[in-house]
Protein backbone atom coordinates (compact mmCIF):
# COMPACT_ATOMS: atom_id res chain seq x y z
CA UNK A 1 0.00 0.00 0.00
CA UNK A 2 1.46 3.55 -1.13
CA UNK A 3 0.34 6.07 1.75
CA UNK A 4 0.98 10.12 0.76
CA UNK A 5 1.49 12.01 4.14
CA UNK A 6 0.81 15.90 3.18
CA UNK A 7 2.32 18.06 6.21
CA UNK A 8 3.54 21.95 5.98
CA UNK A 9 3.84 23.28 9.38
CA UNK A 10 5.91 23.08 12.94
CA UNK A 11 3.61 20.79 14.94
CA UNK A 12 2.88 18.68 11.66
CA UNK A 13 6.34 17.63 11.73
CA UNK A 14 6.71 16.58 15.73
CA UNK A 15 3.43 14.72 14.59
CA UNK A 16 4.16 13.02 11.50
CA UNK A 17 7.44 11.83 12.79
CA UNK A 18 6.85 9.18 15.22
CA UNK A 19 3.97 7.83 12.55
CA UNK A 20 6.28 7.64 9.77
CA UNK A 21 9.26 5.36 11.87
CA UNK A 22 6.06 2.99 12.10
CA UNK A 23 4.28 3.46 8.61
CA UNK A 24 7.56 2.89 6.96
CA UNK A 25 8.31 -0.71 8.39
CA UNK A 26 4.76 -2.17 6.59
CA UNK A 27 4.09 0.45 3.87
CA UNK A 28 5.32 2.20 1.22
CA UNK A 29 5.40 6.77 2.30
CA UNK A 30 5.68 9.84 0.02
CA UNK A 31 5.76 12.67 1.76
CA UNK A 32 4.05 16.01 0.16
CA UNK A 33 5.16 18.86 2.28
CA UNK A 34 3.13 21.99 1.10
CA UNK A 35 6.24 24.59 2.51
CA UNK A 36 3.76 26.07 5.05
CA UNK A 37 6.87 26.78 7.24
CA UNK A 38 9.50 27.23 5.22
CA UNK A 39 12.25 29.06 7.16
CA UNK A 40 15.10 27.13 9.49
CA UNK A 41 13.62 27.58 12.98
CA UNK A 42 10.75 26.14 11.77
CA UNK A 43 11.05 23.61 9.18
CA UNK A 44 14.43 22.36 8.31
CA UNK A 45 15.74 21.68 11.96
CA UNK A 46 12.79 19.60 12.76
CA UNK A 47 13.02 17.03 10.10
CA UNK A 48 16.96 17.04 11.32
CA UNK A 49 16.22 16.43 14.88
CA UNK A 50 13.13 14.08 14.22
CA UNK A 51 15.20 12.27 11.54
CA UNK A 52 11.99 12.50 9.22
CA UNK A 53 12.98 11.43 5.66
CA UNK A 54 13.49 14.10 3.01
CA UNK A 55 9.83 14.80 1.77
CA UNK A 56 9.54 13.86 -1.91
CA UNK A 57 7.78 16.88 -2.66
CA UNK A 58 8.19 20.18 -1.16
CA UNK A 59 5.71 22.26 -3.41
CA UNK A 60 6.59 25.96 -2.25
CA UNK A 61 3.57 27.55 -1.10
CA UNK A 62 4.88 29.95 1.37
CA UNK A 63 3.11 32.31 3.51
CA UNK A 64 0.40 34.73 2.33
CA UNK A 65 -3.71 34.95 2.94
CA UNK A 66 -5.98 31.86 4.14
CA UNK A 67 -7.54 31.46 0.49
CA UNK A 68 -4.25 32.18 -1.46
CA UNK A 69 -2.48 29.97 0.44
CA UNK A 70 -5.26 26.64 0.88
CA UNK A 71 -6.07 27.15 -3.14
CA UNK A 72 -2.04 26.86 -3.99
CA UNK A 73 -1.63 23.99 -2.65
CA UNK A 74 -5.07 22.35 -3.27
CA UNK A 75 -4.37 23.13 -6.81
CA UNK A 76 -0.09 21.73 -6.74
CA UNK A 77 -0.96 18.79 -4.10
CA UNK A 78 -3.73 17.41 -6.93
CA UNK A 79 -1.31 17.65 -9.46
CA UNK A 80 0.96 15.45 -7.16
CA UNK A 81 -1.96 12.92 -6.34
CA UNK A 82 -2.53 12.83 -9.75
CA UNK A 83 0.89 11.55 -10.61
CA UNK A 84 1.21 9.22 -7.55
CA UNK A 85 -1.87 7.57 -7.28
CA UNK A 86 -1.71 6.88 -3.42
CA UNK A 87 -3.92 4.39 -2.01
CA UNK A 88 -4.15 6.89 0.85
CA UNK A 89 -3.46 10.14 1.89
CA UNK A 90 -3.03 10.94 5.78
CA UNK A 91 -3.24 14.32 7.03
CA UNK A 92 -2.40 15.76 10.00
CA UNK A 93 -3.83 18.58 12.72
CA UNK A 94 -5.89 21.58 11.54
CA UNK A 95 -3.74 23.94 9.11
CA UNK A 96 -4.60 24.80 5.75
CA UNK A 97 -2.26 21.92 4.45
CA UNK A 98 -4.34 19.27 6.64
CA UNK A 99 -7.66 21.08 4.66
CA UNK A 100 -6.32 21.29 1.07
CA UNK A 101 -4.73 17.46 1.27
CA UNK A 102 -8.05 16.38 2.45
CA UNK A 103 -9.94 18.30 -0.18
CA UNK A 104 -7.36 17.24 -3.09
CA UNK A 105 -7.32 13.64 -2.24
CA UNK A 106 -11.53 13.22 -1.85
CA UNK A 107 -11.73 15.10 -5.05
CA UNK A 108 -10.07 12.60 -6.51
CA UNK A 109 -11.82 9.44 -4.80
CA UNK A 110 -8.74 8.89 -2.70
CA UNK A 111 -9.75 7.48 0.84
CA UNK A 112 -8.25 10.16 3.49
CA UNK A 113 -6.95 9.30 7.23
CA UNK A 114 -7.11 12.65 9.38
CA UNK A 115 -4.42 11.85 12.26
CA UNK A 116 -5.94 14.30 15.33
CA UNK A 117 -9.46 14.27 14.39
CA UNK A 118 -12.51 15.17 16.69
CA UNK A 119 -10.93 18.33 18.24
CA UNK A 120 -13.01 20.90 18.68
CA UNK A 121 -12.90 24.50 20.39
CA UNK A 122 -16.48 25.10 19.08
CA UNK A 123 -15.26 28.65 18.08
CA UNK A 124 -15.61 29.52 14.50
CA UNK A 125 -14.04 32.15 14.23
CA UNK A 126 -10.90 30.47 14.47
CA UNK A 127 -9.80 29.38 10.99
CA UNK A 128 -8.40 25.91 12.68
CA UNK A 129 -11.56 25.19 13.56
CA UNK A 130 -13.22 25.65 10.65
CA UNK A 131 -10.24 23.04 8.91
CA UNK A 132 -11.00 21.03 11.90
CA UNK A 133 -14.49 20.02 10.81
CA UNK A 134 -14.27 20.43 7.02
CA UNK A 135 -11.50 17.66 7.03
CA UNK A 136 -12.94 15.29 9.65
CA UNK A 137 -16.12 15.30 7.48
CA UNK A 138 -14.35 14.62 4.66
CA UNK A 139 -12.73 11.87 6.27
CA UNK A 140 -12.71 7.87 5.24
CA UNK A 141 -10.35 7.20 8.51
CA UNK A 142 -10.86 9.45 12.09
CA UNK A 143 -7.63 8.63 14.37
CA UNK A 144 -9.22 10.37 17.37
CA UNK A 145 -6.99 11.04 20.38
CA UNK A 146 -8.78 11.56 23.07
CA UNK A 147 -12.55 10.27 24.24
CA UNK A 148 -13.74 13.81 23.95
CA UNK A 149 -12.64 13.83 20.40
CA UNK A 150 -14.51 10.61 19.51
CA UNK A 151 -18.08 12.10 21.48
CA UNK A 152 -17.52 15.23 19.67
CA UNK A 153 -17.41 12.94 16.20
CA UNK A 154 -20.63 11.32 17.88
CA UNK A 155 -22.39 14.35 18.37
CA UNK A 156 -21.72 15.58 14.51
CA UNK A 157 -23.31 12.15 13.42
CA UNK A 158 -19.41 10.46 12.44
CA UNK A 159 -19.53 7.25 14.05
CA UNK A 160 -17.41 5.49 11.05
CA UNK A 161 -14.16 5.04 10.61
CA UNK A 162 -13.65 6.56 13.84
CA UNK A 163 -10.37 4.73 15.82
CA UNK A 164 -9.43 6.24 19.44
CA UNK A 165 -5.90 5.64 19.14
CA UNK A 166 -3.93 8.26 21.83
CA UNK A 167 -1.92 11.19 20.81
CA UNK A 168 0.96 10.67 18.29
CA UNK A 169 2.19 14.29 20.45
CA UNK A 170 2.79 11.97 23.32
CA UNK A 171 4.88 9.18 21.56
CA UNK A 172 6.90 11.82 19.98
CA UNK A 173 7.48 13.54 23.13
CA UNK A 174 8.54 10.39 24.88
CA UNK A 175 10.85 8.88 22.00
CA UNK A 176 12.64 12.49 22.51
CA UNK A 177 12.76 13.91 25.96
CA UNK A 178 16.04 11.93 27.05
CA UNK A 179 17.83 12.94 23.96
CA UNK A 180 16.87 16.62 24.56
CA UNK A 181 18.03 16.16 28.06
CA UNK A 182 21.38 15.23 26.72
CA UNK A 183 21.88 16.93 23.99
CA UNK A 184 20.07 20.29 24.44
CA UNK A 185 21.71 23.70 26.11
CA UNK A 186 19.18 25.79 25.59
CA UNK A 187 19.30 26.80 29.12
CA UNK A 188 23.14 27.08 29.79
CA UNK A 189 23.35 29.61 26.49
CA UNK A 190 20.37 31.66 27.80
CA UNK A 191 21.98 31.47 31.01
CA UNK A 192 18.67 30.58 32.79
CA UNK A 193 18.19 27.56 35.49
CA UNK A 194 15.21 25.52 36.15
CA UNK A 195 12.08 26.27 37.31
CA UNK A 196 13.04 30.07 37.13
CA UNK A 197 12.02 31.36 34.21
CA UNK A 198 8.79 31.33 32.50
CA UNK A 199 7.68 29.86 28.88
CA UNK A 200 5.83 31.90 26.52
CA UNK A 201 4.89 31.34 22.80
CA UNK A 202 2.46 33.42 20.95
CA UNK A 203 1.44 33.40 17.50
CA UNK A 204 -1.93 32.80 16.83
CA UNK A 205 -3.53 35.04 14.46
CA UNK A 206 -6.12 36.14 16.69
CA UNK A 207 -3.40 38.10 19.00
CA UNK A 208 -0.74 39.26 16.74
CA UNK A 209 -3.58 40.48 14.12
CA UNK A 210 -5.18 42.94 16.78
CA UNK A 211 -2.75 45.48 17.97
CA UNK A 212 -5.18 45.95 21.76
CA UNK A 213 -4.52 42.63 22.10
CA UNK A 214 -0.98 41.79 21.53
CA UNK A 215 -0.25 45.35 23.49
CA UNK A 216 -2.42 43.56 26.94
CA UNK A 217 -0.20 40.44 26.57
CA UNK A 218 2.85 42.13 25.92
CA UNK A 219 2.38 44.67 29.37
CA UNK A 220 1.31 41.62 31.28
CA UNK A 221 4.34 40.11 30.63
CA UNK A 222 6.43 43.05 31.43
CA UNK A 223 4.24 43.91 34.71
CA UNK A 224 4.63 40.70 36.04
CA UNK A 225 8.56 41.53 36.41
CA UNK A 226 8.82 37.44 36.37
CA UNK A 227 11.89 35.97 34.48
CA UNK A 228 10.43 35.38 31.18
CA UNK A 229 11.80 33.50 27.88
CA UNK A 230 10.36 34.55 24.70
CA UNK A 231 11.13 32.57 21.58
CA UNK A 232 9.02 34.69 18.59
CA UNK A 233 7.87 33.61 15.56
CA UNK A 234 8.30 35.49 12.65
CA UNK A 235 4.74 36.43 12.03
CA UNK A 236 4.76 37.47 15.75
CA UNK A 237 8.30 39.50 15.02
CA UNK A 238 6.39 41.56 12.07
CA UNK A 239 3.17 42.10 14.15
CA UNK A 240 5.14 43.23 17.22
CA UNK A 241 7.44 46.08 15.06
CA UNK A 242 4.08 47.19 13.16
CA UNK A 243 1.92 47.90 16.53
CA UNK A 244 5.85 49.46 18.18
CA UNK A 245 5.25 47.13 21.30
CA UNK A 246 9.13 45.22 19.67
CA UNK A 247 10.95 47.84 21.38
CA UNK A 248 8.84 47.73 24.86
CA UNK A 249 9.92 43.70 25.07
CA UNK A 250 13.96 44.50 23.94
CA UNK A 251 14.63 47.02 25.97
CA UNK A 252 12.67 45.52 29.40
CA UNK A 253 14.60 44.03 32.26
CA UNK A 254 12.76 40.69 32.49
CA UNK A 255 12.22 38.84 29.12
CA UNK A 256 14.56 37.38 26.49
CA UNK A 257 13.35 37.95 23.15
CA UNK A 258 15.29 34.91 20.99
CA UNK A 259 14.48 33.44 17.94
CA UNK A 260 11.86 30.34 17.35
CA UNK A 261 14.01 27.34 18.89
CA UNK A 262 13.93 23.31 17.43
CA UNK A 263 12.20 20.75 19.43
CA UNK A 264 15.39 19.08 21.04
CA UNK A 265 14.95 22.74 23.11
CA UNK A 266 11.75 23.95 22.94
CA UNK A 267 11.13 20.24 25.22
CA UNK A 268 13.80 21.43 27.45
CA UNK A 269 12.55 24.22 27.50
CA UNK A 270 8.73 23.53 28.38
CA UNK A 271 10.10 20.73 30.75
CA UNK A 272 12.07 23.36 33.20
CA UNK A 273 10.02 26.48 32.81
CA UNK A 274 7.89 27.14 36.28
CA UNK A 275 5.12 27.74 34.44
CA UNK A 276 4.38 28.33 30.52
CA UNK A 277 2.02 31.04 28.45
CA UNK A 278 0.54 29.95 25.21
CA UNK A 279 -1.39 30.28 22.60
CA UNK A 280 -0.65 26.89 20.84
CA UNK A 281 -2.27 24.16 21.20
CA UNK A 282 0.48 21.72 21.05
CA UNK A 283 2.30 23.77 23.90
CA UNK A 284 -0.93 23.31 25.88
CA UNK A 285 -1.16 19.69 25.58
CA UNK A 286 2.71 19.04 25.71
CA UNK A 287 2.64 21.49 28.95
CA UNK A 288 -0.13 19.13 30.39
CA UNK A 289 2.11 16.05 29.68
CA UNK A 290 5.13 17.20 31.20
CA UNK A 291 3.18 18.52 34.36
CA UNK A 292 3.70 22.29 33.57
CA UNK A 293 1.11 24.89 34.73
CA UNK A 294 -0.22 26.50 31.38
CA UNK A 295 -1.71 29.67 31.16
CA UNK A 296 -3.63 30.47 27.53
CA UNK A 297 -3.64 33.41 25.42
CA UNK A 298 -7.24 32.41 24.56
CA UNK A 299 -11.08 32.29 25.00
CA UNK A 300 -11.27 28.68 24.07
CA UNK A 301 -9.50 25.79 23.96
CA UNK A 302 -9.93 22.42 21.73
CA UNK A 303 -8.05 20.25 24.65
CA UNK A 304 -10.54 21.05 27.14
CA UNK A 305 -9.25 17.76 29.21
CA UNK A 306 -6.06 20.03 30.35
CA UNK A 307 -9.02 22.73 31.68
CA UNK A 308 -10.85 20.12 33.52
CA UNK A 309 -8.23 18.93 35.37
CA UNK A 310 -6.73 22.36 36.20
CA UNK A 311 -3.55 22.11 34.73
CA UNK A 312 -4.68 24.71 31.91
CA UNK A 313 -6.29 28.11 32.35
CA UNK A 314 -7.67 30.11 29.42
CA UNK A 315 -7.01 34.29 30.21
CA UNK A 316 -7.45 35.03 26.73
CA UNK A 317 -5.65 38.77 26.52
CA UNK A 318 -7.18 40.24 29.30
CA UNK A 319 -3.78 42.40 31.42
CA UNK A 320 -5.13 41.42 34.37
CA UNK A 321 -6.35 37.88 34.29
CA UNK A 322 -2.66 37.01 32.31
CA UNK A 323 -0.91 38.93 35.90
CA UNK A 324 -3.56 37.06 38.11
CA UNK A 325 -2.66 33.71 36.69
CA UNK A 326 1.03 33.97 36.56
CA UNK A 327 1.14 34.94 40.43
CA UNK A 328 -1.52 32.65 41.63
CA UNK A 329 -2.62 29.36 39.21
CA UNK A 330 -1.19 26.35 40.93
CA UNK A 331 -2.40 23.20 39.60
CA UNK A 332 -2.62 20.07 41.86
CA UNK A 333 -0.77 17.11 41.11
CA UNK A 334 -3.88 15.17 42.45
CA UNK A 335 -6.12 16.04 39.61
CA UNK A 336 -3.10 15.21 37.28
CA UNK A 337 -4.48 12.22 34.80
CA UNK A 338 -2.83 10.08 31.72
CA UNK A 339 -5.36 11.49 29.39
CA UNK A 340 -3.45 11.56 25.83
CA UNK A 341 -2.15 7.73 25.32
CA UNK A 342 1.13 5.79 26.47
CA UNK A 343 3.25 6.36 23.61
CA UNK A 344 1.76 4.01 21.33
CA UNK A 345 -0.62 5.90 19.16
CA UNK A 346 1.62 5.59 15.94
CA UNK A 347 1.87 1.54 16.33
CA UNK A 348 -2.20 1.94 16.64
CA UNK A 349 -2.75 3.77 13.44
CA UNK A 350 -0.33 1.61 11.39
CA UNK A 351 -2.54 -1.09 12.94
CA UNK A 352 -5.34 0.21 11.53
CA UNK A 353 -3.91 0.92 8.34
CA UNK A 354 -3.23 -2.48 8.05
CA UNK A 355 -6.49 -4.43 8.16
CA UNK A 356 -8.33 -1.72 5.74
CA UNK A 357 -5.84 -2.70 3.68
CA UNK A 358 -6.51 -6.52 3.84
CA UNK A 359 -9.83 -6.21 3.47
CA UNK A 360 -10.57 -5.34 7.27
CA UNK A 361 -14.30 -2.97 8.29
CA UNK A 362 -13.25 0.28 7.26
Amino acid sequence: MKVATIVGARPQFIKMAPVSKELRKKFKEIIIHTGQHYDYEMNEIFFKELNIPKPDYNLGVGSGTHGYQTGEMLKKIEKVLIQERPDIVLVYGDTNSTLAGALAAVKLHIPVAHVEAGLRSFDRRMPEEINRVLTDHASDILFAPTETAVRNLENEGIKRGVYLVGDVMVDALLQNIEVAEMESKILEKLEIKKKEYLLVTVHRAENTDNREKLKSIVEALIESNEKIVFPAHLRTVKALKKFNLYSLLESSNNIKLINPVGYIDILILEKYARKILTDSGGVQKEAYILKVPCITLRETTEWVETVQDGWNILVGSDKEKIKKAIKTFEPSEKTHKQRFGDGKSAKRIVQVLQGREHGGEK
